[in-house]
Parts: C-alpha cells; sequence; structure tokens
C-alpha cells in the first residue's frame, strides 16, 4: 500500500500524512532506520509520550535525499503509560547518546533533530558532542506556558493521582490528527516533573553550541511559549543559525500538516552546511 502511494505521489513528501497512517499502523510503535548512500546520517528524536512514528515521513524523505536516517524509540514510550512512570530524564538522555554514538561509528558526519522533548534532547546532545554536524530544532520548548504556576499544581496533583488525560486545541481545520492517535492520550504526572527537569538542564549553558542551527516553531503553538525560538536564537554561539515560525500548525507541526515546505527547509538547510 505504502509503494502504490509513494509511486502515485512520486515522493514521501506529498504523501498525506493520513492516508499514509492508515497503511502503516504497524509501524507506529517501531523505530525506525533507514539505510542512505552518501555516507551521512540524521538522528531523529521524538518528543515526550509520542514515538519515532511522528518523525518517520520526515525520515523517509531525508533518506530519498540519500541520507541514512534513524529514529529510536526512547525509554518508556510505545508501550503503556504506565511503562513512562518509571522513566528518569536521566534514562532519556542516555537514549539518545547511545543512539549518537551507534550513528557516529559509521558516519564522519552526523546531523541531530528531534521535536518538543526530542529537540531538548539534542540540545543536550550538541553541548557534549561538538562533532555534530548540524542540529534541526522543531517545537522545542525553552519554556512552557504558564511553567511556574503548571510545575506547581503538577506537584500537588500528583499527591491525589497518578494520570492525567491530555487537552488539545482546534486543530486548525483538522478533526484529527496523527499525534492523538500515536502518542500515549493520558500521562503519568510524574513524568511531567521529569520533562521539567530535562527542559531546566537544557536551558542552561545554551552559549556551548556552536553548531550550524535550524529552529523552527508553530506560531499557534499551545504547549510552549512564543519567544521559545527567539529566546534560544539568541542565546546559542552558532555562526550559521536560522529561525522560522510555522503558520496554522499544531505543537508536532511536523507529523500533523502536510507540510512539505518544512520538509524542504530541512533537508535545504543540511545540504547547506
Amino acid at each position: 500500500m505504502v509503494g502504490k502511494i509513494l509511486k502515485k505521489t512520486k515522493s514521501i513528501l506529498f504523501a498525506n500524512p493520513r492516508v499514509l497512517y492508515e497503511s502503516e499502523r504497524h509501524l507506529v510503535n517501531k523505530s525506525f532506520y533507514f539505510k542512505g548512500v552518501n555516507n551521512k546520517a540524521v538522528l531523529l528524536l521524538h518528543g515526550w509520550t509520542a514515538v519515532p512514528y511522528e518523525l518517520r515521513r520526515l525520515g523517509i524523505y531525508l533518506n530519498e535525499a540519500g541520507y541514512t536516517v534513524y529514529g529510536p524509540m526512547l525509554s518508556g514510550h510505545g508501550t503503556k503509560p504506565a511503562d513512562l512512570e518509571k522513566v528518569t530524564y536521566e534514562d532519556w538522555l542516555n537514549d539518545s547518546r547511545r543512539a549518537y554514538h551507534k550513528l557516529k561509528k559509521e558516519y564522519a558526519e552526523v546531523f541531530v533533530g528531534g521535536t518538543s522533548m526530542g529537540a531538548t534532547l539534542s540540545i543536550e546532545l550538541a553541548k557534549e558532542n561538538a562533532d555534530i554536524k548540524g542540529l534541526i530544532l522543531l517545537a522545542t520548548p525553552y519554556k512552557i506556558k504558564l511553567e511556574k504556576v503548571g510545575r506547581i499544581l503538577t506537584i500537588i496533583f500528583s499527591w491525589f493521582k497518578k494520570y492525567q488525560k491530555k487537552f488539545y486545541p482546534p486543530t486548525f481545520g483538522f478533526k484529527g490528527t496523527i499525534t492523538r492517535d500515536i502518542s500515549y492520550q493520558v500521562y503519568p504526572i510524574k513524568s511531567v516533573l521529569e520533562l521539567g527537569k530535562l527542559i531546566e538542564l537544557s536551558r542552561k549553558d545554551l552559549e556551548k553550541i556552536k553548531q550550524p542551527c535550524l529552529i523552527m516553531q508553530s506560531s499557534s503553538d499551545h504547549i510552549i511559549t512564543r519567544g521559545s525560538l527567539k529566546r534560544i536564537y539568541e542565546k546559542i554561539s552558532s555562526n550559521v543559525k536560522k529561525k522560522k515560525y510555522i503558520k496554522k500548525s499544531y505543537h508536532t507541526f511536523i507529523s500533523d500538516i502536510k507540510n512539505e515546505h518544512v520538509f524542504e527547509e530541512i533537508l535545504n538547510f543540511i545540504k547547506s552546511i
């Protein structure tokens, strides 16, 4: 089925995310690894409560351009919400480190990117590994909206309940988003606190980042502050850096809209380095 879709569209770039998802349900809870031909690799890290599938379409697109692309499953994800309760932010950091070093053993040039928490992990990898060729930061949370109040409420809620159901705003004309289908729709409150620790860590020492960097964020993001993109852009020390807001899109815009222009910008950025 997927082959027929790609043959008809000539490229994953023009495949409808919803149609593609319906034919790939069996791949949702799996990591992906696409072998390329140009001896360059890209590591793509998924977001909190999500799975690598949210970056799979981008991965196929980059692979079509010759790159090896790896999307690993982070600890506590792709199974059941209870498994996420047992995981710390250090586990996610170690997952991302192992994935990066796996690629680095085979490829001299490795780009690292991710969406939401995956972008936060990418930032930490870049601080630790100056040889990362370039960074792709999508929907990166420098700060969460109402962060201080949210932290207090989260701590209080954790005394009385273990799980919380997700909230979604209107989705710009989309009746249902892929994110709702592939992510946990309830999450352990304890895990929110771990995510908060990771975000706090990522805000420190941003000046250590000197790699070329592409930063993209939805202008209508309901989770992270609009200023997140600007703050990260201003604090990193990269000589080559680019920023862009994506209109009429959800927080995880990389998977929820037909975003040909986003894919093209990411590929053009990688090619330019």
